[in-house]
């Protein structure tokens, strides 16, 4: 469905986007993430013809963004960070104006409207104002929008921009739902949504891909150590024989008033020594109030993939969601 090669953008000064390519199968929903000024949303302006390309060249549905830029546009859904909307319209009288302007005819419009708000729950508000909207159903109207000529392609810019927990959670899984008729590209800084809904996911920084792959893959390839809690009432010699267990690097102690003492226990990655950790307990005779792993998550890749790529001093912003 999308195919760049060698994309390059520049700005007076500096390059926001270094001979990028990659490719995003037909079906597919792909996360496309990076810090903060990493290229991402230049990329995803490149890829939708609102800004042009410096060098390289990229292809949507067989179309080049260049020679065929109508016809990769009619093929795209594109809903940008901040969405524009006319606050002075109807979320109904929007959607149909928008409709026609992307080349739709009256009777089919008002069809594709009807599909589209009913896709993003927007029956309630079809009569209402745009700027009495709170931001969630702002949200839903940008997806609306760019839902309603039916593409190909979906490019969803930060979708889930501003929402409560609850509107998250509502956005996954129209999401979801969505990846079955379309193809996906989504662009976010919520990594926990990105592991549960993408196939696959892009990493970029400073303006080049630094991986891509699924992200259990990425998971996979990470060599920081696992991390178990025990949560015990266990005399001062337990994290020495803790220590002793075959896959266990450290234990740290943390003694608690109640008499309770919680020992986190690094672990090499391939091992989990939860049931050693058990016996040791029931020989020993403590009393457990927790036992527990920790599993590395797209988080940690993305995090230590991007400190082995980057010099000392920069610094990555993301958040996540729990």
């Amino acid at each position: 469905m999308i195919e760049a090669r060698h994309l390059t953008k520049r700005y007076a000064g500096r390059t926001a986007v270094d001979h990028i390519s990659f490719e995003v199968g037909k079906g597919e929903i792909v996360g496309f993430l990076g810090p903060n000024g990493a290229g991402k949303s230049t990329t995803l302006r490149m890829l939708t013809c609102f800004l042009s390309a410096t060098e390289g060249t990229a292809t949507v549905a067989g179309y080049d963004i260049y020679e065929d830029s109508l016809e990769v546009r009619r093929r795209i859904g594109y809903m940008p960070e901040n969405v524009p909307l006319y606050p002075d319209m109807r979320v109904g009288e929007y959607l149909r104006f928008r409709g026609r302007l992307k080349g739709l005819g009256y009777r089919e419009c008002r069809a594709a409207v009807a599909e589209a708000m009913d896709t993003c729950s927007l029956a309630a508000v079809e009569r209402k104002m745009i700027a009495t909207l709170s931001k969630g159903y702002r949200q839903r109207v940008g997806l609306a929008d760019a839902l309603v000529h039916k593409p190909e392609l979906l490019i969803l810019d930060e979708p889930t921009n501003g929402l409560d927990p609850g509107q998250i959670r509502q956005s996954r899984n129209l999401i979801r739902e969505l990846g079955e008729r379309h193809t996906i590209l989504i662009s976010t800084h919520i990594l926990s949504e990105v592991e549960m809904t993408c196939g696959r996911v892009i990493i970029i920084d400073r303006g080049t891909i630094k991986a891509s792959d699924s992200p259990q893959n990425l998971i996979r390839r990470l060599r920081r150590p696992g991390s178990v809690l025990l949560e015990a009432k266990a005399p001062a010699t337990a994290a020495t024989k803790l220590a002793a267990i075959a896959g266990v690097q450290e234990v740290n102690p943390s003694e608690d008033q109640d008499g309770w003492t919680s020992f986190v226990l690094a672990t090499d990655p391939q091992s989990d020594v939860r049931e050693a950790v058990h016996e040791l307990a029931i020989r020993e005779s403590w009393k457990v109030r927790e036992l527990s792993s920790r599993t590395a998550s797209l988080e940690d890749a993305f995090v230590d993939l991007l400190k082995e790529e980057s010099p000392p001093e920069s610094s990555s912003s993301l958040k996540t969601e729990n």
